[in-house]
């Protein structure tokens, strides 16, 4: 046990969960084995209290850092940003400066609020459009946080957001009044989610949900979702929290080609400084101040200088097509080594975001033990691999010698002793309270 372990077992005794995020616990990458803290990071490079150093070819900060670490040019906007005050009685310019910003790169919207996290940022879209339509009902595809008005799902009997994304999230403390407010379908389910217009007909107020995360929209899905929203006077809220400046510099919608009321931005827009975003047409904007939406810490400035200065560097340096053509090698670098070693794997996601899973009966063994040997050589991975303007040719080029050892050794022990055998215990897939 390293200093970062022994570190994550007494903060499991002062903190809830270990963590704030869950995405973010050892459990769900290497029970007791994963590096829980960090001393530094930049580029793709992390090291950890023991002073390890890994090449992050993993989730690049949840999502968050598409720029790499500890970037120089949003950093010293930041810097500047903190020189200058980050907090005041009055407000901080940088408010308009980002707003026009982000119209500018969304000429659709007329409108915008902001707030910190990807999932302030929906809670809000979701009052938002209830005070629009004074209606309740929100139909959902996605994941959008931990509030009430989504985990309102899961009063439904069984498990309904387990189809969308997590297992066992339990609304406990959500009010039970909150239940039927909140339906849930999943992305290309058009059958399942014109039932939900024809039974809620009248009733609902949004339509919330990522345009896209895992697979590309098949036989016009959004286009369809679009018409009939406009048709039923449904407000159409995109969550661009994870796919936003990944497919272009804005939202991955402007590449599919459909035009919502509201999207939410957050994670990408500012490179790990906390900053989140509501956009949206004036009609259903101006609903904002028919409702208290209020929070002091929005105002501050270092996220807005991130965010300016981050997106000033995707548009001076093309970063969605390095993002599309090192996740492009990403996906021929896994087939061709799942391929030569006789593995079997399915790969998925946009090329920015790509995920991939073992087809076996035990698929979390798999999962388990890939972390395990590539952690061993230098490299914080697991079955999700979000590129990033600072993973270079040679980094993947590297990083796949690594991968083709570590398929070569597990074939090995498949043959041998029908399971790849691991240090530790299994990973969790979805949410477990911890002991």
């Amino acid at each position: 046990m390293g200093i970062s372990q022994d570190l994550y077992k007494k903060a499991k005794k002062i903190i809830p969960g270990g963590t704030q995020l869950l995405s973010k616990r050892p459990e769900m990458h290497l029970p007791d084995l994963w590096p829980a803290y960090y001393k530094s990071a930049g580029g793709c490079r992390v090291t950890d209290l023991d002073d390890h150093t890994y090449c992050d070819m993993s989730f690049m900060g949840i999502g968050a850092n598409v720029l790499g670490y500890c970037d120089e040019d949003v950093d010293r906007a930041v810097i500047d940003a903190v020189r200058r005050g980050s907090m005041s009685t009055l407000n901080a310019p940088e408010e308009v400066e980002l707003a026009e910003l982000l119209l500018e790169l969304h000429p659709w919207a007329d409108m915008v609020r902001y707030a910190k996290t990807g999932g302030e940022a929906l809670a809000v879209a979701a009052r938002i459009a209830r005070a629009c339509t004074g209606k309740e009902i929100v139909l959902v595809c996605g994941y959008h946080g931990w509030h009430d008005w989504y985990l309102a799902a899961n009063l439904e009997k069984g498990d309904p957001l387990s189809y969308v994304h997590l297992s066992g999230l339990e609304p406990k403390g959500v009010p039970i009044g909150l239940a039927d407010t909140n339906f849930i379908f999943s992305y290309n389910d058009m059958d399942r989610f014109q039932k939900l217009i024809d039974k809620y007909d009248g009733k609902i107020a949004a339509v919330i949900m990522e345009p896209i995360r895992n697979d590309y929209p098949q036989d016009g899905f959004l286009q369809k979702i679009r018409k009939i929203t406009e048709e039923k006077d449904i407000i159409l809220v995109f969550d661009e929290v994870s796919a936003g400046f990944r497919l272009c510099c804005g939202g991955a919608h402007l590449v599919l080609d459909v035009t919502p009321d509201m999207i939410t931005m957050g994670k990408a827009l500012s490179n790990g400084y906390p900053m989140a975003a509501i956009v949206g047409k004036e009609e259903v904007m101006r609903s904002a101040q028919d409702t208290f939406i209020s929070s002091t810490y929005w105002t501050e400035r270092v996220g807005l200088a991130a965010s300016v200065a981050t997106i000033q560097k995707y548009r001076e340096k093309d970063v969605d097509r390095h993002l599309d053509r090192i996740g492009a090698a990403v996906k021929t670098g896994l087939r061709k080594a799942a391929d030569k070693h006789g593995l079997l794997i399915n790969i998925s996601g946009i090329n920015p975001m790509v995920h991939f899973e073992f087809v076996y009966d035990a698929p979390l063994v798999y999962k388990t033990f890939f972390t395990q040997e590539m952690l061993k050589r230098g490299y914080l991975a697991s079955t999700s691999i979000y590129v990033c303007y600072a993973h270079t040719d040679d980094i993947v080029t590297a990083y796949f010698d690594t991968v083709d050892e570590v398929f070569e050794l597990m074939r090995e022990q498949k043959e041998e002793q029908g399971l790849p055998q691991l240090d530790g215990e299994v990973c969790h897939s979805g949410f477990q309270r911890l002991t």
